[in-house]
């Protein structure tokens, strides 16, 4: 039987720390800057971690 792929979007978008929570980005800090005040900007820069909510989905998705 062969190997399950992971899929690629989210082995992009997605990586698991050492106590095996996953981080993710913050979207809407890759264009349109300029109506976006420098505070909103900074927040934005950070990574964060998944919600609990989709926590089963994106491990999901980078199993497979």
């Amino acid at each position: 039987m062969p190997k399950i792929k992971t899929k690629s979007g989210a082995k992009k978008r997605f990586k698991v720390t050492g106590t095996g929570k996953i981080k993710r980005k913050h979207a809407y800090h890759s264009h349109i800057l300029t109506k976006k005040s420098t505070k909103r900007k900074r927040n934005l820069v950070h990574a964060t971690l998944v919600s609990s909510a989709d926590m089963k989905r994106v491990t999901l998705m980078l199993v497979m």
